[in-house]
């Protein structure tokens, strides 16, 4: 037997104040898109801003259903408009943040297991690094160099064996 030990490097921010400039405007709109949120079940409103390689912005807020799952996170939303619309642009930097309406989100609200195996497949297909920065309504902000860090041992097109049939 032998082990692996797989290591995770996240930079943390002591606010949204200590973030370069471009970030900060980053995320600003995240906190903007995050009003945005349908989340009349959760009350838990999610904003995402992407920045692509071609400087387009792109936003998403999650979207609720009554019938659970159909709803889509704010990541998924900004991800998949990004592919929709600007098909060969790469995704740079994202920026998440997260509010409840109910309780004080002061920590880092990480994307969901389902948004991380969405940036990796971007990522995998764009054979770049996506910067994810991610914060509560408020506080600390943590930043990860790439979705590897969030998600090690990720499940990408490589992992699929070809169908004969």
């Amino acid at each position: 037997m032998k082990e692996i030990n797989i290591n995770t490097t996240i930079s943390v921010f002591n606010g949204i104040n200590e973030l370069p400039s471009e970030i900060q405007s980053l995320m600003n709109q995240a906190i903007e898109t995050r009003k945005n949120a349908y989340a009349p079940y959760s009350k838990f409103r999610v904003g995402a801003a992407i920045l692509l390689d071609n400087g387009k912005i792109v936003l998403g807020s999650n979207q609720e259903n009554a019938a659970y799952p159909s709803g889509l996170c704010a990541e998924r939303v900004a991800i998949f408009q990004a592919g929709a619309i600007y098909p060969n642009a790469k995704i740079i930097k994202l920026a998440i943040t997260a509010a409840s309406d109910t309780n004080p989100t002061l920590s880092p609200i990480p994307p969901c297991g389902a948004c991380r195996q969405s940036i990796a497949e971007y990522e995998f297909k764009q054979d770049t690094p996506i910067e994810i920065y991610f914060m509560g309504e408020s506080g600390e902000v943590y930043k990860s160099n790439s979705i590897n860090n969030l998600l090690p041992l990720s499940f990408d097109k490589t992992s699929l064996q070809a169908i004969t049939i």
